[in-house]
Protein backbone atom coordinates (compact mmCIF):
# COMPACT_ATOMS: atom_id res chain seq x y z
CA UNK A 1 0.00 0.00 0.00
CA UNK A 2 0.77 3.67 -0.50
CA UNK A 3 0.60 4.87 3.40
CA UNK A 4 1.00 8.66 4.11
CA UNK A 5 1.87 9.76 7.84
CA UNK A 6 0.55 12.68 9.13
CA UNK A 7 2.13 14.50 12.59
CA UNK A 8 3.21 17.18 14.46
CA UNK A 9 6.86 17.73 15.07
CA UNK A 10 7.90 19.55 18.26
CA UNK A 11 10.90 21.12 16.58
CA UNK A 12 8.73 23.00 13.97
CA UNK A 13 6.44 24.07 16.41
CA UNK A 14 8.99 25.40 19.54
CA UNK A 15 10.99 26.81 16.03
CA UNK A 16 7.61 28.71 16.17
CA UNK A 17 7.57 29.87 19.21
CA UNK A 18 5.05 27.89 20.85
CA UNK A 19 6.43 26.32 24.75
CA UNK A 20 7.79 23.51 25.77
CA UNK A 21 4.57 22.36 27.66
CA UNK A 22 2.63 23.72 24.29
CA UNK A 23 3.94 21.29 22.33
CA UNK A 24 4.89 18.28 24.98
CA UNK A 25 2.42 15.95 23.34
CA UNK A 26 4.41 16.30 19.94
CA UNK A 27 6.27 14.38 18.36
CA UNK A 28 10.07 13.80 18.05
CA UNK A 29 11.27 12.60 14.66
CA UNK A 30 13.09 9.47 15.01
CA UNK A 31 9.36 8.75 16.19
CA UNK A 32 8.78 9.45 12.39
CA UNK A 33 11.96 7.72 11.06
CA UNK A 34 10.79 4.98 13.51
CA UNK A 35 7.36 4.10 12.08
CA UNK A 36 8.65 5.51 8.36
CA UNK A 37 11.76 2.35 8.25
CA UNK A 38 8.97 -0.17 10.16
CA UNK A 39 5.80 0.65 7.37
CA UNK A 40 9.06 0.29 4.62
CA UNK A 41 10.34 -3.29 6.07
CA UNK A 42 6.65 -4.42 5.83
CA UNK A 43 6.64 -4.01 2.19
CA UNK A 44 4.63 -0.69 2.54
CA UNK A 45 5.59 2.44 0.47
CA UNK A 46 5.35 5.83 2.31
CA UNK A 47 4.81 9.28 1.76
CA UNK A 48 6.17 11.54 5.14
CA UNK A 49 2.69 14.51 5.02
CA UNK A 50 3.25 16.26 8.39
CA UNK A 51 0.48 18.52 10.13
CA UNK A 52 -2.77 19.05 9.02
CA UNK A 53 -1.42 22.54 7.26
CA UNK A 54 0.70 20.24 5.00
CA UNK A 55 -1.85 17.62 4.26
CA UNK A 56 -4.40 20.55 2.93
CA UNK A 57 -1.93 21.39 0.84
CA UNK A 58 -1.20 18.08 -0.60
CA UNK A 59 -5.25 17.26 -0.89
CA UNK A 60 -5.57 20.15 -2.29
CA UNK A 61 -3.13 19.44 -5.43
CA UNK A 62 -5.32 15.85 -5.46
CA UNK A 63 -2.63 13.81 -3.41
CA UNK A 64 -4.48 10.88 -2.36
CA UNK A 65 -3.29 7.10 -0.47
CA UNK A 66 -4.72 3.67 0.49
CA UNK A 67 -4.23 4.61 4.04
CA UNK A 68 -3.00 7.50 6.13
CA UNK A 69 -1.30 6.17 9.16
CA UNK A 70 -1.96 9.43 11.50
CA UNK A 71 -0.44 10.45 14.32
CA UNK A 72 -1.23 14.24 14.22
CA UNK A 73 -2.35 15.58 17.69
CA UNK A 74 -3.61 19.12 16.46
CA UNK A 75 -2.78 22.34 18.43
CA UNK A 76 -6.05 24.10 18.63
CA UNK A 77 -9.57 23.70 19.27
CA UNK A 78 -11.52 21.72 21.65
CA UNK A 79 -11.40 18.63 19.06
CA UNK A 80 -7.82 19.18 17.29
CA UNK A 81 -7.09 15.66 17.79
CA UNK A 82 -10.16 14.94 15.58
CA UNK A 83 -9.24 17.59 13.00
CA UNK A 84 -7.03 15.13 10.30
CA UNK A 85 -8.83 12.13 10.57
CA UNK A 86 -12.18 14.44 9.87
CA UNK A 87 -10.60 15.96 6.74
CA UNK A 88 -9.49 12.37 5.76
CA UNK A 89 -13.13 11.37 6.34
CA UNK A 90 -14.26 14.17 3.75
CA UNK A 91 -12.25 13.04 1.54
CA UNK A 92 -12.73 9.26 1.69
CA UNK A 93 -9.34 8.49 2.64
CA UNK A 94 -9.06 5.72 5.30
CA UNK A 95 -6.62 6.40 8.18
CA UNK A 96 -5.18 4.15 11.38
CA UNK A 97 -6.75 4.70 14.73
CA UNK A 98 -9.85 6.22 15.91
CA UNK A 99 -12.43 8.47 14.20
CA UNK A 100 -12.88 12.36 15.20
CA UNK A 101 -16.33 11.64 17.61
CA UNK A 102 -13.80 9.07 19.13
CA UNK A 103 -11.14 11.37 19.36
CA UNK A 104 -12.99 13.85 20.65
CA UNK A 105 -15.30 12.14 23.17
CA UNK A 106 -11.82 10.60 24.63
CA UNK A 107 -9.59 14.09 24.68
CA UNK A 108 -12.41 15.43 26.96
CA UNK A 109 -12.06 13.09 30.04
CA UNK A 110 -15.18 13.74 32.00
CA UNK A 111 -17.44 13.26 28.63
CA UNK A 112 -15.48 9.65 28.02
CA UNK A 113 -15.71 9.32 32.17
CA UNK A 114 -19.57 10.15 32.39
CA UNK A 115 -20.25 7.30 29.40
CA UNK A 116 -17.92 4.95 31.85
CA UNK A 117 -20.11 5.07 34.39
CA UNK A 118 -23.26 5.26 32.52
CA UNK A 119 -22.59 2.05 31.50
CA UNK A 120 -21.78 0.32 34.64
CA UNK A 121 -17.50 0.52 34.90
CA UNK A 122 -15.99 2.02 37.85
CA UNK A 123 -14.42 5.36 37.86
CA UNK A 124 -13.62 7.82 40.53
CA UNK A 125 -16.34 10.38 41.89
CA UNK A 126 -15.68 13.90 39.82
CA UNK A 127 -16.75 16.84 39.03
CA UNK A 128 -16.03 20.00 36.39
CA UNK A 129 -15.18 23.49 37.01
CA UNK A 130 -15.78 25.62 33.88
CA UNK A 131 -15.81 28.79 36.25
CA UNK A 132 -14.07 29.65 38.95
CA UNK A 133 -18.08 29.68 40.86
CA UNK A 134 -18.18 26.24 40.61
CA UNK A 135 -15.81 25.20 42.93
CA UNK A 136 -18.30 26.13 46.01
CA UNK A 137 -20.84 23.82 44.43
CA UNK A 138 -17.94 20.47 45.17
CA UNK A 139 -18.92 18.11 47.96
CA UNK A 140 -16.33 15.37 46.98
CA UNK A 141 -14.13 14.03 50.05
CA UNK A 142 -10.77 15.24 50.41
CA UNK A 143 -7.58 14.54 48.89
CA UNK A 144 -8.88 15.14 45.41
CA UNK A 145 -7.37 15.34 42.27
CA UNK A 146 -7.36 18.57 40.01
CA UNK A 147 -6.46 18.21 36.07
CA UNK A 148 -7.29 19.97 32.80
CA UNK A 149 -10.35 18.12 31.52
CA UNK A 150 -8.92 18.07 28.18
CA UNK A 151 -4.98 17.13 27.91
CA UNK A 152 -2.40 14.30 27.43
CA UNK A 153 0.88 13.42 28.21
CA UNK A 154 -0.14 14.68 31.99
CA UNK A 155 0.05 17.86 31.23
CA UNK A 156 -1.19 20.54 34.07
CA UNK A 157 -0.42 17.61 36.34
CA UNK A 158 2.15 17.95 39.24
CA UNK A 159 2.15 17.51 42.59
CA UNK A 160 -0.01 20.42 43.55
CA UNK A 161 -2.75 18.21 42.00
CA UNK A 162 -2.98 16.54 45.11
CA UNK A 163 -5.39 18.50 47.21
CA UNK A 164 -5.28 17.72 50.59
CA UNK A 165 -6.85 21.04 52.09
CA UNK A 166 -9.72 22.19 51.04
CA UNK A 167 -8.94 26.06 50.90
CA UNK A 168 -6.14 24.95 48.14
CA UNK A 169 -8.84 24.24 45.92
CA UNK A 170 -9.97 27.23 44.43
CA UNK A 171 -6.63 28.73 43.81
CA UNK A 172 -5.86 24.90 41.90
CA UNK A 173 -8.82 25.53 39.86
CA UNK A 174 -8.64 28.99 39.12
CA UNK A 175 -4.52 28.52 38.04
CA UNK A 176 -5.58 25.77 35.65
CA UNK A 177 -8.41 27.51 34.32
CA UNK A 178 -5.98 30.59 33.19
CA UNK A 179 -2.88 28.72 31.85
CA UNK A 180 -5.43 26.33 29.67
CA UNK A 181 -8.36 28.07 28.96
CA UNK A 182 -10.20 24.90 29.43
CA UNK A 183 -12.53 23.07 32.56
CA UNK A 184 -10.72 21.87 35.27
CA UNK A 185 -11.49 17.58 36.11
CA UNK A 186 -11.87 17.44 40.22
CA UNK A 187 -11.80 13.94 41.16
CA UNK A 188 -12.12 11.53 44.31
CA UNK A 189 -8.11 10.86 44.48
CA UNK A 190 -6.94 7.51 43.94
CA UNK A 191 -4.05 5.96 45.95
CA UNK A 192 -3.67 2.60 44.68
CA UNK A 193 -1.37 0.86 41.76
CA UNK A 194 -1.80 2.64 38.53
CA UNK A 195 -1.85 0.62 35.25
CA UNK A 196 -1.85 1.25 31.70
CA UNK A 197 -3.52 -1.60 29.53
CA UNK A 198 -2.33 -1.93 25.69
CA UNK A 199 -4.68 -2.61 23.38
CA UNK A 200 -5.18 -3.80 19.67
CA UNK A 201 -7.89 -4.15 17.31
CA UNK A 202 -11.24 -2.60 16.99
CA UNK A 203 -14.56 -3.77 18.21
CA UNK A 204 -15.11 -7.68 18.97
CA UNK A 205 -11.83 -7.92 17.30
CA UNK A 206 -9.78 -5.78 19.86
CA UNK A 207 -7.76 -7.58 22.28
CA UNK A 208 -5.52 -6.47 25.94
CA UNK A 209 -1.94 -6.88 24.45
CA UNK A 210 -0.42 -6.40 28.00
CA UNK A 211 -0.12 -4.30 30.76
CA UNK A 212 2.39 -1.93 32.68
CA UNK A 213 2.41 -0.97 36.61
CA UNK A 214 3.68 2.67 36.96
CA UNK A 215 5.97 3.12 39.19
CA UNK A 216 7.17 5.93 40.62
CA UNK A 217 11.28 5.88 41.79
CA UNK A 218 11.91 7.60 45.40
CA UNK A 219 13.45 10.35 43.14
CA UNK A 220 10.40 11.21 41.37
CA UNK A 221 7.51 13.68 42.18
CA UNK A 222 5.76 11.50 44.15
CA UNK A 223 1.92 10.63 44.37
CA UNK A 224 1.45 11.85 40.29
CA UNK A 225 2.51 10.81 37.18
CA UNK A 226 3.31 14.28 36.58
CA UNK A 227 4.70 15.97 32.84
CA UNK A 228 7.69 16.06 34.63
CA UNK A 229 7.97 12.29 35.65
CA UNK A 230 6.73 10.98 32.20
CA UNK A 231 9.39 13.55 30.26
CA UNK A 232 12.00 11.97 31.96
CA UNK A 233 10.43 8.89 32.62
CA UNK A 234 13.14 6.57 31.98
CA UNK A 235 15.16 8.11 35.04
CA UNK A 236 12.02 8.49 37.46
CA UNK A 237 9.90 5.91 36.45
CA UNK A 238 9.81 2.06 36.30
CA UNK A 239 7.49 0.25 34.17
CA UNK A 240 7.00 -3.36 35.51
CA UNK A 241 5.02 -5.75 33.35
CA UNK A 242 2.17 -6.53 35.39
CA UNK A 243 0.26 -10.24 34.78
CA UNK A 244 -2.97 -10.78 34.78
CA UNK A 245 -2.88 -14.31 35.02
CA UNK A 246 -0.85 -14.40 38.54
CA UNK A 247 -2.71 -10.47 39.90
CA UNK A 248 -6.36 -10.77 40.40
CA UNK A 249 -6.39 -6.73 40.88
CA UNK A 250 -4.51 -6.87 37.41
CA UNK A 251 -7.02 -9.10 35.27
CA UNK A 252 -9.87 -7.11 36.74
CA UNK A 253 -8.27 -3.57 35.25
CA UNK A 254 -7.96 -5.60 31.58
CA UNK A 255 -11.34 -6.27 31.84
CA UNK A 256 -12.55 -2.71 32.78
CA UNK A 257 -9.96 -1.43 30.06
CA UNK A 258 -11.30 -3.77 27.39
CA UNK A 259 -14.76 -3.04 28.03
CA UNK A 260 -13.94 0.73 28.28
CA UNK A 261 -12.10 0.64 24.45
CA UNK A 262 -14.83 -1.16 23.41
CA UNK A 263 -17.63 1.21 24.55
CA UNK A 264 -16.27 4.16 23.21
CA UNK A 265 -15.50 3.28 20.14
CA UNK A 266 -11.97 3.20 19.70
CA UNK A 267 -9.86 1.93 16.82
CA UNK A 268 -6.74 0.18 16.32
CA UNK A 269 -4.58 0.76 19.21
CA UNK A 270 -3.76 2.15 22.07
CA UNK A 271 -4.45 2.65 25.78
CA UNK A 272 -6.46 2.85 28.70
CA UNK A 273 -4.87 4.67 31.82
CA UNK A 274 -6.49 2.77 35.38
CA UNK A 275 -5.63 3.44 38.95
CA UNK A 276 -6.99 1.69 41.72
CA UNK A 277 -8.83 2.83 44.78
CA UNK A 278 -7.90 2.35 48.31
CA UNK A 279 -9.75 -1.25 48.69
CA UNK A 280 -7.11 -2.03 45.53
CA UNK A 281 -10.41 -1.63 43.17
CA UNK A 282 -9.29 -0.41 39.58
CA UNK A 283 -11.23 2.76 38.57
CA UNK A 284 -11.46 4.02 35.04
CA UNK A 285 -9.27 7.25 34.20
CA UNK A 286 -8.99 7.62 30.61
CA UNK A 287 -8.71 5.88 26.49
CA UNK A 288 -5.65 7.21 25.04
CA UNK A 289 -7.03 6.16 21.12
CA UNK A 290 -4.11 8.03 19.77
CA UNK A 291 -1.04 6.11 21.86
CA UNK A 292 2.59 7.99 21.60
CA UNK A 293 4.58 5.76 19.64
CA UNK A 294 8.11 6.20 19.99
CA UNK A 295 9.90 3.03 20.19
CA UNK A 296 11.52 3.67 23.40
CA UNK A 297 10.14 6.57 25.10
CA UNK A 298 6.30 5.85 24.89
CA UNK A 299 4.31 3.69 26.94
CA UNK A 300 2.79 1.53 24.24
CA UNK A 301 6.43 0.09 22.66
CA UNK A 302 7.27 -0.11 26.43
CA UNK A 303 4.84 -2.25 26.77
CA UNK A 304 5.48 -4.43 23.75
CA UNK A 305 9.14 -4.41 24.19
CA UNK A 306 8.45 -6.15 27.85
CA UNK A 307 5.94 -8.57 25.84
CA UNK A 308 8.46 -9.49 23.30
CA UNK A 309 6.66 -7.44 20.87
CA UNK A 310 9.30 -6.16 17.95
CA UNK A 311 8.21 -2.29 17.04
CA UNK A 312 8.19 -3.38 13.61
CA UNK A 313 5.14 -6.10 14.98
CA UNK A 314 3.58 -3.21 16.42
CA UNK A 315 2.72 -1.22 13.91
CA UNK A 316 1.81 -3.96 11.82
CA UNK A 317 -1.16 -4.91 13.85
CA UNK A 318 -2.04 -1.75 13.75
CA UNK A 319 -2.23 -1.41 9.54
CA UNK A 320 -3.68 -5.14 9.65
CA UNK A 321 -6.52 -4.14 12.13
CA UNK A 322 -7.25 -0.48 10.17
CA UNK A 323 -6.88 -2.65 6.44
CA UNK A 324 -9.52 -4.90 8.17
CA UNK A 325 -12.11 -2.20 8.59
CA UNK A 326 -11.23 -0.99 5.49
CA UNK A 327 -12.14 -4.68 3.40
CA UNK A 328 -14.88 -4.79 5.89
CA UNK A 329 -16.41 -1.96 4.02
CA UNK A 330 -15.87 0.79 6.53
CA UNK A 331 -13.88 2.94 3.82
CA UNK A 332 -13.58 2.33 -0.07
CA UNK A 333 -9.78 2.42 -0.64
CA UNK A 334 -8.79 4.96 -3.36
Amino acid sequence: MRIGITYDLRAEYLAAGYSEEQTAEFDRPDTIDAIDAALGALGHQTDRIGSIRRLVERLADGDCWDLVFNIAEGLHGAARESQVPALLDAFEIPYTFSDPLVMAIALHKDVAKTLARQAGLPTADFAVVRQPSDVQRIELPLPLFVKPAAEGTSKGISPASRITRRENLPAACEELLARFRQPVLVETYLPGREFTVGIVGTGQCARVLGTLEIVLRPQAESDVYSLLNKEQCEELVEYRLARADSDAEVAQAEAIALAAWRLLGCRDAGRVDLRSDQFGRPQFLEANPLPGLHPEHSDLPILCTKLGITYQELIGQIVTSASARIHAGCYCAQ
